[in-house]
């Protein structure tokens, strides 16, 4: 799970698939880390539609906005340009023996990605959602 700033990302890696119990957790991170109010841009992942995951930002009064992308718009969130640079650049020849190696390995390139403020943008780019 991945969230992007305009300059930055945050990250988390969970074993098996994102359910609502991992958004709450995610987000619990996030609030931490970013002190203001954050907007959301989401696909229709149905863990982002949760009543927990709902329950949860109303419980944070305003704190996180959020906005879905239509359906079936993958080109338009920047996060899958982010899944797709990793896959394809940072571990396209990668055989982990099992998951903690696949977490380590995926840590380390993703942390290396963030590194690079450039990358970041053009994702955003990529996404037609650069501010002007």
């Amino acid at each position: 799970m991945a969230g992007l700033t305009l300059l930055n990302f945050y990250f988390r890696i969970y074993a098996g698939s994102v359910k609502g119990p991992q958004v709450v957790d995610f987000f619990s991170a996030l609030v931490r880390y970013i002190h203001h109010s954050l907007i959301l841009v989401w696909d229709g992942l149905p863990a982002h539609r949760s009543a927990l995951v709902r329950n949860y930002i109303e419980s944070l009064n305003g704190r996180i906005h959020v906005e879905y992308l239509p359906p079936y718009a993958p080109e338009l969130n920047p996060v899958e340009y982010i899944w797709a640079h990793w896959t394809q650049h940072e571990l396209p020849n990668v055989c982990p023996k099992d998951f903690w190696q696949l977490s380590e390995n995926a840590r380390r390139t993703l942390r290396r990605m963030r590194r690079r403020p450039r990358l970041i943008t053009a994702f955003w780019q990529q996404a037609s959602l650069w501010p002007e």
